[in-house]
């Protein structure tokens, strides 16, 4: 182990946002206004830019996003877009948005080693905190969070854990360090060892699994196995077994580094990670919890997002539904039921004048988004996994994306404004193939976590945080439907770094506590 040359009032945060509230195992940041700016990638050509938003990101309805665009939020090339405004290749895209980011624990990063010579540091990631900023997540990004709470004015990632994984990273200090690390790390030479908890018995001698790897959508982040995948193996040994929760704790060596690698290959051998939200779930696998893989046959079917039966009884519905019963606490019954009234009288106008039943539904109300960025054709099962995800995700947010037709009844959105940035004149190009000519831009994404870090100029905050008061159901400045703190235990799954081998030394945590053997968490 190298020797630690860092300054001792560098191995404690000290943040710099008063703002930022630690309470019950969670920290909190108020919600801010913030502007977007990306340039348009290529699946994005040429498409309405209302149908690109709601297929691409899922954090509101289609309702909502018709809303934001119509109250000039968003613009293309420094021009106020519309819901059909057409995206081209090159476009720059700029929206302004009331960032909500979701809570995340309130253990500390540590910092292992901050070696100044080498221009390195190794440190002890929790889970719940992305690496780089994502979907909802920005200040509580590992990047930004060694930047505001830790001081450092630039790091650089060479290696990626998924937001809900713990454990080790290597960051570098300097763009060099970066890139010789990356070159180690691309090369596989790099030795990585992860420890795990997973539903079972596992065998007593060690298992190679080598299965291909291929992310079938990238809304969910979601990885199966296919023939099509890229190559992946990791070696699983155990270490023991607990008959009192039927569960198993493994060393993992992963050979090559594919996203969700080891989640996917603990799911494929039909031991998936004890509190995996996503690959142990039998509401979304079945029974078999997706042992052996799923069909890959190819399938026409889609099936449309399904709200309870008390938000809607159709998908046009969904869209319309009454809020006199599920208004906010701000609105009356009788401006419910003008609500409803209105969203009514629109419906029969636009079908009055499109001459049909009604409003033409876009790829997401239908599902028929669903593949539309596979590099293959998905078979019926895996469809019905993805929807079933999307669904489960919905009713996790409470099904905000069907009652969210609150702002209908306020005015147009009007952020914190101060002056927009120049668009950059040095900003990276667009190829036709959507590629840029360097890894400064950043599109909004939701649970993909192998997108490239956003570059400063690109993600500009316009507003100080202001706090919420707690009792209120939505946000009073974008209508956001708010939801209950999360449990911090459900922040994070049985998946830890543990260990890298390098050629500047071999690095290590501790081992975590739910990897003792008579660890016990709510199963719940």
């Amino acid at each position: 182990m190298l020797q630690d040359t860092s300054p001792e009032s560098s191995q404690k945060p000290e943040t710099n946002h008063a703002s930022i509230q630690s309470k019950n195992g969670l920290k909190k940041i108020p919600p801010y206004w913030y502007n977007y700016m990306t340039r348009a990638k290529g699946r994005w050509f040429n498409r309405e830019i209302l149908e690109l938003v709601s297929t691409e990101f899922r954090d509101r309805s289609v309702e909502y996003y018709r809303y934001a665009l119509e109250s000039g939020v968003t613009t293309v090339n420094g021009k106020t877009a519309k819901p059909g405004t057409i995206v081209r290749n090159g476009d720059l895209i700029e929206n302004m948005v009331h960032r909500h980011e979701p809570p995340i624990t309130d253990i500390p990063v540590q910092i292992l080693l901050h070696d100044t010579e080498r221009e390195i540091l190794v440190i002890n990631k929790p889970g719940s905190i992305p690496v780089h900023a994502t979907g909802r997540f920005f200040k509580h990004s590992l990047v930004e969070i060694m930047k505001d709470e830790f001081g450092f004015k630039q790091v650089y990632t060479v290696n990626r854990l998924d937001r809900l994984t713990s454990g080790l990273m290597i960051l570098a200090l300097s763009s060099e360090r970066a890139r010789k690390l990356t070159e180690e790390f691309t090369a596989g030479t790099i030795r990585k060892e992860y420890i795990a908890r997973v539903k079972g018995e596992f065998p007593m001698e060690p298992v190679s699994c080598d299965q291909p790897l291929l992310t079938v959508d990238r809304q969910m982040g979601l990885n199966i196995v296919h023939p099509d995948g890229k190559p992946a193996q990791t070696l699983f040994t155990r270490l023991h077994y607990d008959p009192g929760t039927h569960t198993s704790v493994l060393h993992c060596r992963p050979m090559t580094g594919r996203s969700h690698q080891l989640r996917v290959h603990l799911q494929y051998l039909g031991f998936p990670i004890a509190n995996d939200p996503v690959y142990s779930e039998e509401r979304i696998w079945g029974k078999k919890l997706g042992r052996g893989g799923i069909d890959i046959i190819p399938s026409d079917e889609r099936t449309a997002p399904e709200p309870p039966p008390e938000h809607a009884a159709s998908p046009a519905e969904g869209r319309h539904r009454s809020l006199e019963k599920r208004g906010p606490i701000w609105m009356t019954k009788a401006e419910a039921k003008a609500l409803t009234d209105k969203q009514a009288a629109d419906t029969d106008a636009a079908a009055a004048t499109s001459g049909d039943n009604g409003p033409k539904l876009l790829p997401r109300e239908t599902g028929h988004d669903i593949g539309m960025g596979s590099p293959v054709p998905l078979s019926g099962e895996a469809v019905q996994v993805i929807t079933r995800l999307r669904n489960q995700k919905d009713e996790e947010e409470d099904w905000s994306r069907w009652r969210d037709v609150v702002f209908r009844a306020k005015a147009a959105l009007h952020p914190g404004q101060k002056d927009r940035p120049a668009p950059d004149p040095n900003a990276p190009s667009v190829t036709e193939s959507g590629d840029t000519t360097s890894e400064t831009t950043k599109q909004m994404t939701t649970l993909s976590e192998t997108e490239v870090q956003p570059h400063e100029s690109e993600l500009t905050q316009v507003s100080v945080e202001k706090p919420i008061p707690e009792d209120l159901q939505y946000c009073p400045e974008c209508y956001l439907p708010l939801h209950p703190d999360p449990n911090p235990t459900k922040l994070y799954i049985f998946l830890h770094a543990l260990r890298y081998t390098t050629s500047l030394g071999s690095f290590e945590t501790e081992m975590p506590q739910w990897a003792a053997p008579s660890w016990r968490w709510d199963q719940d």
